[in-house]
């Protein structure tokens, strides 16, 4: 009996050896590893991602997202996390007690490294909720930053040098939101002229130690997408390009399109990177300027050194995560 035992246990092991082998096959793990070795940590700089318009209760594909964004951190040894906004659909939350703040974000976002710092924008879903709710969870969560509407962070890259950060909130400067405050809800107390002097004043620091400059904001100033043609996009664009450029900001990143784009005008100084397809997405398209245009779901995950900044478009699939795009920003 204990011969014909042993016999059984053999037979099962090779069985699931020859499985395993036919579910992974060798060329399969070596196009994976490949993937994993295109992106790597740098040594004297820092690591981030971006991320936007996620927050669904873990539908479409947000847990597959969530999943990649924690291989990626553990790559990167990451040190922040980005959301554009949109953190909460349909209508944002009603407190800090919401149950959305499990369903579709503590429960979701599970990798000890995407419990780094995450710094928080707010799209025009989370004003159909209490967007004072969202700012008062920073006082609850020690990942979730979201000390004001907008606020900035100097972070330091390598030896003194910083990165100057600033979230802003764009969604006051949206003339449809603005009248239709029973919809939009605290829009309308909102002071857009104190914010843009906030931004100037801050973007006008012009300290040596300073030599990265990167803006969040929800809405973009250009795309390809649904809204290329939208008069939001063009006031947004009219209103932030300008302070942008003036101030010589590297990169704006921005949601809002459910999709993924680069976009780099000939005649500007600022990059955008549009990082919207943490979960439901939308078809898009190209624009003046888009070096990228994709509707996969995924983010973008960044390095940044004192001399350079690779950004790399990461689409999620159904096992694991692959890049389909990388650029770099050079000092």
């Amino acid at each position: 009996m204990k011969n014909k035992h042993s016999i059984y246990l053999l037979f099962l092991l090779v069985i699931s050896f020859y499985s395993y082998g036919q579910a992974r096959p060798d060329h399969a793990l070596s196009k994976t590893a490949n993937q994993h070795a295109e992106i790597q940590a740098v040594k004297k700089g820092i690591s981030f991602l971006a991320i936007g318009d996620f927050g669904r209760h873990g539908a479409f594909t947000q847990k597959e997202v969530a999943r990649d964004m924690g291989t990626v951190a553990e790559i990167l040894d990451l040190n922040f996390t980005i959301s554009v906004g949109d953190n909460f659909y349909p209508n944002g939350v009603q407190s800090t007690q919401d149950y959305q703040w499990i369903s579709s974000f503590e429960s979701i976002y599970t990798h000890h490294l995407l419990h780094e710092p995450w710094f928080v924008a707010l799209g025009n879903h989370d004003y159909e909720g209490n967007a004072q709710a969202q700012i008062d969870y920073s006082n609850i969560s020690r990942r979730w930053q979201m000390p004001h509407r907008y606020f900035e962070r100097l972070i330091e890259i390598d030896k003194g040098k910083y990165l100057q950060l600033l979230v802003i909130d764009t969604n006051p400067f949206i003339a449809k939101y603005k009248a239709n405050p029973e919809k939009y809800l605290g829009i309308a107390d909102q002071n857009t002229q104190e914010q843009l002097q906030w931004m100037e004043t801050k973007l006008a620091n012009n300290d040596p130690k300073i030599v990265w400059k990167i803006v969040v904001g929800h809405h973009p100033l250009y795309t390809g997408g649904k809204r290329k043609n939208d008069q939001e996009t063009k006031d947004i664009q009219l209103l932030f390009e300008p302070i942008l450029e003036k101030h010589k900001v590297d990169a704006y990143i921005c949601g809002h399109e459910h999709d993924l784009q680069i976009i780099k005008k000939s005649d500007k100084n600022v990059m955008q990177f549009l990082s919207g397809a943490g979960s439901e997405l939308r078809e898009t398209g190209k624009t003046e300027g888009s070096l990228f245009a994709e509707a996969v779901p995924g983010f973008m995950a960044f390095t940044l050194t004192n001399n350079a900044l690779k950004a790399y478009v990461i689409q999620s699939t159904a096992n694991d995560f692959k890049i389909i795009y990388q650029t770099e920003i050079k000092k």
